[in-house]
């Protein structure tokens, strides 16, 4: 069958902010909203859609510039966008925002050519698995010892085989929290702690060894992702049951080619609403393949799963709580965690996701 002419018609952007349920924070930040930017792409008498958790400057960079690059291109033609779309920003800076909205871009492009070939987007990646296991990830550091025990045994109910919480705050309380999230989940359960950067080189070092001793067996960030001759350090002294990981700040091929030079890994994390979508995300995960390092995506857990169930070396995705409760608020079709993994629904075209915009309405942001 001959595939549809389609040439990018229309291009737009929105912005919508969402409070969390509570307050929460992590070794560096507070925050008590999120904000979703979605990118909608049309051609063909189809739509296409990607989003990314972004400031809201991104929507503009969508709606204009973006868009000017994109008006008339060939749909299928995503390889070549992607290129234009990362040259269009040379000169704005392309890390951060610019990077934030070629992902959304990207994902809506390859959304609205599984659409237009009406399949899903899982089955034109290629599956190289039916399902994906999910982390549970949150046990922010503004949650009480008890929220957090709630939450972390939570996702161990469900199935979950590893579950992540947050560090880095307050040091002197670290070891406690660990323990209160130990006993929550049991002896048998994987515990992850994410220090977001906040220690420094010794301290974190200290405490590789103290959360070892509580069956800790990653531990993100636990300095600067920045600092590659900081995380090679602690890859080299960790305790040998604890892997590091990093990552999530990457924007460009280049970033992740470096981490992986750098030997500072053992689990890459690449997020596709921040590395350039799905066609960033392809290219991180065959740095992994050519390092024969672990993938992990990043956070979004809906918008990732048709590229992680195709990426060779992936091993696991984060069900983050804040973008799995947008996910599941504002998108029909967003997965749900049955023993401890998610997998596409393959009656879906596309990536499977329909934006609720009558639901998302109280939530605008103009």
């Amino acid at each position: 069958m001959a595939r549809p002419e389609a040439a990018v018609s229309k291009i737009s952007a929105s912005t919508w902010t969402i409070p969390t349920d509570l307050p929460e924070s992590d070794g560096t930040i507070a925050w008590d909203r999120t904000t979703l930017v979605l990118a909608d792409v049309e051609a063909g008498g189809a739509k296409g859609t990607g989003y990314t958790y972004c400031d809201g400057a991104a929507a503009p960079l969508i709606a204009k510039t973006l868009a000017e690059v994109l008006r008339g291109r060939d749909a299928f033609a995503i390889e070549a966008a992607w290129t234009s779309m990362a040259d269009a920003v040379r000169n704005l800076g392309r890390p951060g925002i610019a990077a934030c909205a070629i992902s959304a871009l990207d994902m809506a492009l390859w959304d609205l050519k599984a659409r237009l070939l009406d399949i899903p987007l899982a089955t034109l990646f290629g599956p190289a698995r039916e399902e994906v296991r999910v982390y549970g990830s949150g046990g922010f550091t503004s949650y009480t010892d008890r929220q957090i025990a709630d939450q972390l045994s939570g996702w161990s109910a469900q199935g979950c085989s590893w579950v992540k919480m947050k560090v880095g705050r307050e040091p002197a309380r670290d070891t406690a929290r660990v323990d209160a999230a130990r006993r929550a989940v049991g002896a048998s359960a994987g515990l992850f702690v994410d220090a977001n950067g906040a220690y420094a080189r010794k301290q974190a070092l200290e405490f590789a060894d103290i959360f070892a001793e509580r069956g800790v067996a990653w531990f993100e960030e636990p300095v600067s992702s920045d600092d590659l001759e900081g995380l090679r350090l602690m890859r080299d002294r960790a305790p040998a049951g604890m892997e590091i990981a990093a990552g999530e700040y990457g924007y460009t091929p280049f970033y992740f080619r470096n981490m992986l030079e750098a030997g500072a890994v053992d689990v890459l994390q690449a997020d596709a609403t921040r590395c350039g979508g799905y066609t960033g995300f392809f290219r991180a995960a065959a740095l992994c393949d050519a390092w024969g390092i672990a993938l992990s995506s990043h956070c979004a857990p809906a918008v990732h799963l048709p590229a992680a169930i195709a990426a060779p070396r992936l091993r696991h995705m984060e069900w983050f709580h804040d973008h799995v409760r947008i996910e599941q608020m504002l998108f029909e079709g967003a997965p749900h965690v049955q023993g401890g993994a998610i997998a596409p629904d393959l009656s879906r075209p596309g990536n499977g996701l329909v934006f609720r915009r009558a639901d998302a309405e109280r939530y605008a942001k103009g």
